[in-house]
């Protein structure tokens, strides 16, 4: 199957400026670029969809492009943000475009198809502001801007309206797309589908300033059968950096993706083929039991993200939590849990039914008892039946127990030094 057919069956393309024509250049290895935005110190879930796409094209032949926004990333993109973004200084920014070459050179490693990364504070840092209104400016409608979704959006909160700051930050994507185009020889851009805008306006300037044919291709918002935005949680960002968003966190949020999604999740998300989902579904379809398409699609995504090892030791917690044998668990693996794998609290407290109360297990003494007589609680994955033992003799590495109330209550507790 070709790369734009797979793309189309796998619902990966949302809008493309000539597939016709995108379908024919492809037939030659061509180069492709996507951009990233430094925001944070880490990307997160919300840019794994067009890394596997750079992927996806890198596979097939193409070289790929990361470019890491260090100017345009002071700015920060307007499209359909409600509010104008917080400016970073330099300082921020530049420690973040560090931080996000490394992370991305780890996740797109390839011996056969090596990733360029390119920085567009490289050619923007020494623009000349006339210069640049001359030679770029000058190609851009207000009328046309103005009429861009995204900016009438802002226009319409007369509050918040829109900057001139991020007003021009089409300008600067779409010198992005010429000057790669120059350097590289770059044919095609990729970006969600609310880059749409800022992509036509870069074909069209690099038509002017290179006369040269280029393409645009977008990625569909992902979104769960609700209709709700995919890759936020209860608590937060799920990041990429495994010490924001451990790895067994990482696991399990995948793990937890609903019957309705994880079909259309395995297209997005995974290399696997669509007749291997199809397989997988229809395996699922007729078994009694739990559906194996969650597994699969937690250890596929895992696997890409935080590499083998991390993939079996966020199993391997899963497994101890689930038995209960949590003594099989290593200091990583506990401080994995610490860090957002589950409730922690930081205790001097010896007594077990005050660590109930304090671990929210139990709302008084009583209760607590009762918990412990009836052999509700477990510590390190032994039944306790006394209702005034002590937990500070056995701490696993001398620093954690972790309680557990059947199944689904479960509570690390670090001991204060």
């Amino acid at each position: 199957m070709m790369l734009l057919d797979d793309l189309q069956a796998r619902g990966l393309i949302a809008q493309a400026s000539n597939l016709e024509q995108l379908q024919q250049i492809l037939q030659q290895p061509q180069v492709l670029y996507c951009g990233f935005d430094p925001t944070a110190d880490s990307l997160h879930i919300g840019h794994l969809v067009p890394l596997l796409m750079l992927k996806r094209f890198q596979d097939a032949g193409h070289q790929a492009i990361a470019l890491i926004g260090g100017a345009t990333g002071l700015i920060g993109d307007p499209s359909f943000k409600a509010t104008e973004r917080s400016l970073n200084t330099e300082q921020t920014v530049s420690l973040w475009v560090k931080k996000l070459t490394q992370q991305i050179q780890q996740l797109m490693h390839s011996e056969d198809k090596p990733l360029l990364i390119a920085n567009n504070a490289d050619w923007m840092s020494n623009i000349n502001i006339i210069d640049f209104f001359r030679d770029v400016g000058k190609h851009f409608s207000i009328n046309s801007m103005i009429n861009r979704e995204s900016v009438k959006q802002r226009l319409n909160r007369p509050e918040q309206g829109i900057s001139f700051t991020e007003f021009s930050y089409g300008l600067l994507q779409s010198f992005d797309f010429a000057q790669l185009n120059r350097q590289y020889n770059c044919r095609l851009q990729i970006g969600g589908n609310d880059q749409w805008g800022n992509i036509i306006s870069g074909i069209d300037l690099t038509r002017r300033q290179n006369n040269a044919s280029v393409y645009g291709l977008t990625l569909p918002l992902i979104t769960k059968s609700d209709g709700k935005k995919f890759g936020k949680t209860e608590t937060g960002t799920v990041w990429l950096d495994p010490t924001k968003t451990s790895p067994f966190t990482f696991y399990q949020f995948w793990l937890s993706v609903d019957d309705a999604d994880v079909y259309n999740f395995l297209r997005y998300y995974t290399f696997l083929s669509c007749d291997e989902i199809d397989n997988i579904k229809a395996c699922d379809d007729l078994s009694q039991t739990k559906p194996e398409a969650q597994k699969i699609l937690a250890q596929q995504v895992t696997l890409f993200v935080h590499g083998k090892e991390a993939l079996a030791s966020a199993e391997r917690i899963t497994d101890a939590l689930f038995s209960g044998c949590v003594q099989m668990l290593s200091l990583t693996e506990l401080k994995q849990l610490e860090l957002d794998g589950i409730p922690c609290i930081y205790s001097d407290q010896s007594n077990l039914v005050e660590l109930l109360i304090e671990a929210k297990f139990a709302n008084s003494k009583r209760i607590a008892r009762e918990f412990i007589s009836n052999n509700a609680i477990s510590v390190n994955g032994e039944k306790v039946n006394e209702a005034e033992r002590t937990v500070m003799q056995l701490p696993l590495f001398d620093q954690y127990w972790l309680i557990q109330k059947g199944k689904k209550h479960v509570c690390l507790i670090k001991k204060l030094s």
